[in-house]
Parts: structure tokens; sequence; C-alpha cells
């Protein structure tokens, strides 16, 4: 006996940042067709929340924490994440699958370097920057470069009064990894940690460290600046800034060199 047609998928959808604030929910199961394209649930998402189209093209998608293109089918039980771009990038989903995501399984083992010292965290807590600094001292290196991101009081003229940091949780966590291993092709290091904080920060609070080891100093330099132009890429995480007068979530901060910290 021939089984009956799939009149329905279900598929998970969560919205982060100002998606999340615009459409006033924070998920939904959402019922489509099977065969069902990113592009075309979004489409339904829009009719059920209007407001959502005045992001025009510039939303981005996961699917099962992997960046999405438009045209990517859904399938029954998949997890659908909606979001502006993160803090500091505003390429569209194809770029990011090209750049930054991972699109092919071949892209995805040149990415999978695994090293055993490296660490990746996301925490509400204050962060030691020290600590992290100190936390992996190798004997075959000569040096450790850190970045010490923290809020600051002025944006574009703008009093900051405090900042909230959001993040896709897992997704960041397996960026923030495939970084990592990506970090190891590119340069000759020995480590890389990060760790970025989520929440609420006042002002001259750290908000991320990057601490990179290697045998000499110019490779730790190199690796630690690209580490932190990459995740302000493309690690969703998520930066709202809040003053006397209002709170914007900032998006694309790489492109106005307006970030709120370092």
């Amino acid at each position: 006996m021939n089984k009956p047609a799939v009149k329905e998928i279900t598929v998970h959808v969560l919205f982060f940042g100002a998606a999340r604030d615009t459409a006033r929910v924070n998920s939904l199961e959402l019922s489509v067709p099977p065969s069902t394209t990113v592009a075309a649930a979004f489409e339904y998402l829009v009719a059920s929340f209007p407001d959502l189209k005045r992001f025009g093209r510039s939303l981005l998608f996961a699917v099962n924490q992997e960046y999405a293109a438009q045209d990517k089918l859904l399938r029954e039980g998949d997890e659908m994440a909606i979001f502006p771009p993160v803090s500091g990038g505003a390429q569209s989903n194809e770029e990011m699958k090209g750049e930054g995501g991972i699109e092919t399984a071949e892209q995805a083992s040149a990415c999978d370097y695994r090293c055993p010292v490296d660490f990746f965290e996301l925490t509400t807590e204050a962060i030691d920057v020290g600590q992290v600094a100190r936390r992996i001292v190798l004997p075959e290196c000569g040096a450790t470069v850190t970045l010490d991101g923290y809020a600051r009081e002025w944006t574009a003229g703008r009093q900051t009064q405090y900042l909230i940091y959001e993040a896709y949780a897992p997704m960041a966590l397996a960026e923030m990894q495939r970084l990592g291993g990506e970090a190891h092709k590119r340069f000759e290091i020995a480590h890389v940690g990060i760790v970025h904080r989520t929440g609420r920060l006042e002002i001259g609070e750290t908000s991320v460290v990057i601490s990179v080891s290697a045998p000499h100093r110019g490779a730790a330099f190199e690796a630690c600046e690209w580490a932190i132009r990459e995740l302000k890429r493309t690690v969703p995480i998520w930066k709202k800034e809040v003053f006397e007068d209002g709170e914007v979530w900032v998006e694309g901060e790489s492109q106005r060199g307006t970030e709120g910290t370092s």
C-alpha cells in the first residue's frame, strides 16, 4: 500500500536581534508544504508579520545552525533562524556561504581542524582578560597576543548608557570553532582562544577576548587581527546600544566605522 503524500512539514523558526523585536516573538512552529524553500517560508512569515518587510533583502538565514541560501529546501523538523547582519558585517546569505559559512562537504572538511588546546566560549559573567591571556602557555611559543574588546561610552556623537549582546549560542560556538580551524590553516600559530560575553555590559566592561599564541609574535598579531575581523563578520552575535533617548541594534558596523567596542 502506498503511503499517503505528506501535506505539510513543520519547521521550528527562531528570530534574533532586530528581527525578533520586529516580529515580537522569539520562536514559533511554521507548517509549510514539502519542498518549501527558505525564501518561500519567509514569505509565509511576512504574511503574519508584515513589519519584517522593512528589512528588505538584508536579513540572513540559517538552517540547522549553518548559513543557508534562500533556495535551500526545508525538511521536517528543520530549525530555521532569521536575523539581521551580525554586528560587524552586512553580507547576503550567498556571500556568507561563499566567504564565511560552509557551503560544501569538501569545505567543511577543510575547516574541520581541531586543536586540543583551543577554546571557544560564551559567558554571561565578567571576563578576566589576564586569565584568558595566560590560560594556555605553550613551551614552543614565544608570544601571546591578546585583544580585549570593551564597551566605550561615545558612538558617533551619542552617549551610550550600556550595551546588550545577544547570541545564537550553538551556531556562534560552531562558527568560532570554524574560525579557529581556519586560523591554524592561515597562520603559523599554536593556539587560539575566544571568549565572548552576552547580556548587559556597562561602559568599560570587556565584551570579547581573543588570545593567540605562536612561536613568533608576527603570526600571533596577524591571526588575532584576522580573528576579530572574521568574528564580527560571521559569528551570530548582535549588539544593542542603549542611549538615554532610545536604543538601536548595531548592524554592519565595520562598513560604517561606528563600532561601540574596540
